[in-house]
């Protein structure tokens, strides 16, 4: 019997999210020689879509989707989820599919538009790390969860990126077992499956092999762990059992910076996520990230990032290939 999945996607939505999941479905499916997995993709008024690296597909409209024959509902979406919630079409279309009992999965920010939409009431669930402080500070009502994939009873929710392939070969097994998923994963060359208690960030994962000492993991992990509150340097290095003068050994080794250059452009990154995908004031971001004033907070944002908090909030909301960055207006 064929599993019917409506993929309904937004403006900007992530492209490599969404096909990372529909292609361990389109292996399943050719490997068996069997429609195992049927999709479409949707949209609410249907047409061409363009997604946040500037691709264009073509969507079907919402109404068009056979909620009888449904399955599974997965909402995709990248920038500004914010600006789908008075979508009428979508939000009462996913509450509906809530009703029913239809499961939901998110890619990427759809985890805001289900939590919108009243879905995520009480379930855990994942958005990329770049967005997990917003989803966390503007739901929570969430247990916001920095893993790569979660799968919470009919709530399905993936970071993006190839960790959808690793949500979408889960569900292959659940439903065929562990040959087809193994044939599967093969068949597209991932390497590995993931499982559901794996970290977006895992402390000792860095990509191109180059793994930094435990010293200076363990201080970033506090870093992490005290955004609102900072500590100072020599109370991270005496945590960590080190020499002061070895961390900023470290620091400069590993990242080029100071300890207190890295820790402040840490606080100030989490800044920029509020700034850009909350309604925070600039006032609550600046407490939020360790900041003793606005004044402060914004003097040290316009450095790092050549544009004022104000000025980001309606600049950051628009994908980063179509921004024109203030190289030179801001000096």
């Amino acid at each position: 019997m064929t599993y019917e999945i409506a993929i309904v996607v937004t403006n900007d939505f992530n492209a490599m999210g969404t096909t990372a999941f529909i292609d361990p479905l389109r292996a399943a499916n050719y490997l068996d020689n069997e429609t195992l997995y049927h999709w479409d993709l949707f949209s609410s008024d249907g047409g061409l879509l363009r997604a946040s690296n500037g691709m264009m597909i073509d969507t079907r409209p919402i109404p068009d989707i056979d909620e009888k024959c449904l399955d599974l509902a997965v909402i995709s979406s990248s920038w500004t989820p914010e600006q789908h919630y008075d979508d009428a079409t979508l939000i009462k279309s996913i509450k509906r599919w809530g009703r029913r009992g239809i499961p939901l999965c998110a890619i990427d920010t759809g985890a805001f538009i289900l939590a919108h939409a009243g879905q995520l009431k009480n379930h855990s669930a994942t958005t990329h790390y770049e967005h997990l402080d917003s989803l966390m500070e503007v739901n929570p009502q969430v247990t916001a969860s920095d893993n790569l994939f979660v799968m919470d009873g009919n709530i399905l929710s993936t970071s993006g990126g190839t960790a959808s392939i690793d949500l979408a070969l889960h569900i292959i097994g659940a439903q065929h077992g562990y040959a087809l998923t193994n044939a599967a994963a093969r068949y597209i060359f991932h390497q590995r499956i993931r499982t559901t208690d794996e970290r977006q960030n895992h402390p000792a994962h860095e990509p191109l092999g180059n793994t930094p000492s435990q010293g200076i993991r363990d201080a970033i992990l506090l870093m992490e762990e005290n955004l609102e509150t900072p500590l100072s340097v020599p109370d991270i290095a005496a945590r960590v059992g080190i020499s002061q003068r070895h961390l900023t050994r470290l620091f400069q080794r590993y990242t080029r910076q100071s300890a207190v250059q890295y820790y402040r452009d840490m606080r100030l990154d989490r800044g920029r996520a509020f700034v850009t995908q909350t309604e925070m004031s600039v006032i609550e971001i600046a407490m939020a990230c360790g900041f003793s004033s606005v004044e402060h907070f914004s003097r040290a944002y316009r450095r790092r990032f050549r544009i004022s908090p104000r000025e980001d909030r309606v600049a950051g909301r628009v994908p980063f290939q179509f921004r024109a960055l203030p190289l030179q207006s801001s000096r």
